[in-house]
């Protein structure tokens, strides 16, 4: 991960101003992460200490969490030992991705105590835990590990701490280097050249607190010449140990983000500079940690959503076999007519018949079936019937399948809500699902009056002409954007024939250029995120309506141009947004 020892050391001196400071509040929004709102010694704020398995991390957030009406039990355990307390230090072990957060608190009896929090940075091994440092003894973990999980260490209440175990790594910031040399000699190939990619793999499987990527940066520094691999491995050192650091993100053109605590010279792509490496943290995960936890509390809809577009269609396959029955209805009054004007030539017990088909050229003899317990005038009838019921069937199951068509759409449309959704937008998506019956409302009493509900709050951004461009995310928003917030002369713009976002251009006159970024947001808020060359229409809202008792996010249009357009995220981010 790119987060290692060295980005960690960033972090831990940075948070050095938390000495000092005391924990006003304690908050666990979710099951991996611990909010400490701190007051006091200029380091005013909210201190993240995340467990995630996927993004563990600790560093200063904006981001207003939404916490549980009931604190888990690790948070009270927390708050009991913590809240209230004084942060003594912030220090890590070595280079390792483990910071110690020791805490001064006055216990029940008024007496002060020491105790520790404990947060290891270690993929999906991560952990907090509380431990008494003067016994050694553990509080409790936001993770629990038995002995069936691992044979090394043991996470419970109870129990003494055990560091997670070593990897026979060489601290870099004390390196020599006869040891380097001697510890990196397989880098060199036979020819006398550096290898970059076995230089990077033996400086991550020799030293403590180096990921792949700050290893492949220390190669590539190098040139290709292995005389000069110490210096650049000791020049990166001596700012470590100096708290040199360079805090960046690297937009690469794959479309990958990277961010590290030394400047990035081998990457290629955008570069985006921060005042500490706080800030470049804050930024990298703010986004990713906006959709897991939109992933994990939507998880539920999605599965409804996908369960019931499943349902839809295997409905529609079903009813296709039934419309392609249907069309069978002409030969079946065909065949009961012929049948009529031939009676002479039936008798009951007859299985089928041979009788000329007088609609055909030449009148060949065609075989019918027949049920031999009916008479030859009731098995005339019988085609009949069979002909009444598929011929008022089709008309029937053609409204059917439109109607499962647009319950299909409907359908996606919400799930491409979700999937652009932010932690804000589930209660409208909930809402909206339970207004069309698919969910019930949470703890709503029958008979009880419905609350009313706010105005939905849309994207805002700003055109490269100064120009606003509206967004909605859902369908709720969808709804409001078109038919209440825009006027008949603004342009409204929606991709063509995919599920996605409505977008409205506010005003007149605009550029080219507004024109072709808002067709950039509504193809970049689309299920065609991921495609080039998408279809988007564009008209004025005048030339659209909403069909009565249409579901929501559901409108009809005309007098429409299309623009294709390529989503591209970086356009996206460099326009300005707000929420209105």
């Amino acid at each position: 991960m790119s987060l290692d020892g060295i980005v960690t050391r960033a972090l831990v001196h940075e948070l050095q101003a938390c000495a000092g400071a005391r924990i006003a509040k304690i908050y666990q929004p979710t099951e991996n992460e611990i909010v400490l709102h701190l007051r006091g010694q200029n380091a005013n704020g909210r201190l993240l200490l995340s467990a995630h398995p996927s993004m563990p991390r600790l560093h200063w957030t904006q981001q207003a969490w939404e916490n549980p009406s009931e604190p888990p039990m690790f948070c009270m355990l927390l708050r009991k030992h913590c809240e209230g307390g004084v942060i003594e230090s912030v220090r890590q072990d070595g280079l390792e991705r483990i910071v110690w957060i020791d805490v001064r608190h006055r216990d029940e009896l008024g007496d002060f105590s020491v105790k520790r929090l404990v947060l290891e940075i270690m993929g999906r091994h991560s952990n907090l835990i509380l431990m008494d440092p003067a016994t050694g003894q553990i509080h409790d973990g936001i993770r629990h590990v038995t002995p069936a999980v691992s044979s090394y260490r043991v996470v419970l209440p109870g129990t003494a701490y055990v560091a997670p175990p070593s990897q026979d790594k060489r601290d870099p910031l004390r390196e020599t280097e006869p040891a380097f040399r001697d510890r990196v000699s397989l880098a060199f190939s036979e020819s006398g050249s550096l290898d970059t990619k076995a230089a990077s793999s033996a400086l991550v499987n020799a030293y403590t607190g180096l990921s792949p990527l700050a290893a492949k940066e220390i190669a590539h520094r190098a040139g290709g010449e292995p005389h000069k691999l110490w210096s650049a491995f000791r020049a990166v050192m001596d700012d470590v140990a100096a708290h040199r650091y360079e805090p960046n993100l690297v937009d690469t053109a794959g479309g990958k983000t990277l961010f590290s605590a030394l400047a990035l010279t081998h990457a290629d792509g955008t570069v985006r500079a921060f005042g500490t490496m706080n800030e470049c943290l804050e930024t990298y995960y703010k986004d990713k940690a906006d959709r897991d936890l939109v992933r994990q509390r939507t998880a539920d809809l999605s599965r409804l959503l996908g369960n019931e577009i499943s349902k839809n269609e295997k409905k529609l396959v079903k009813l296709e076999e039934t419309l392609r029955e249907s069309e069978e209805a002409d030969k079946l009054r065909r065949t009961g007519e012929l049948l009529t004007s031939q009676l002479h030539l039936l008798q009951r017990g007859d299985e089928s018949a041979e009788i000329t088909d007088y609609y055909e050229e030449g009148q060949p003899l065609v075989t019918v079936a027949l049920d031999p317990m009916l008479t030859p005038t009731e098995n005339a009838q019988r085609y009949f019937r069979k002909y009444n019921k598929l011929k008022n069937s089709k008309s029937a199951v053609e409204e059917q399948m439109a109607a499962a068509r647009e319950e299909i759409a409907y359908l996606e449309s919400v799930l491409q809500g979700l999937e652009t959704a932010g932690p804000a937008d589930i209660e409208e998506i909930r809402e909206e699902l339970a207004g069309q019956g698919y969910i019930r409302h949470h703890g709503e009493k029958r008979g009880a009056k419905k609350k009313k509900k706010d105005t939905p709050s849309v994207l805002c951004y700003t055109s490269s002409e100064g120009v606003p461009i509206y967004v909605g995310k859902n369908n709720v928003q969808n709804d409001y954007l078109t038919n209440r917030l825009g006027s008949p002369s603004d342009t409204w713009l929606h991709t063509k024939d995919i599920p996605g976002s409505h977008v409205l251009i506010r005003g007149e006159p605009y550029g080219d250029a507004t024109l072709r970024e808002a067709a950039a947001l509504a193809a970049y808020y689309s299920k065609a995120r991921a495609s080039s060359n998408v279809p988007v229409d564009y008209t004025k809202i005048r030339n659209v309506r909403k069909p009565s008792g249409a579901k929501p996010g559901f409108v009809i249009y005309e007098g429409q141009k299309t623009l294709y357009v390529t989503p591209d995220e970086a356009l996206v981010q460099s326009l300005f947004v707000s929420v209105k």
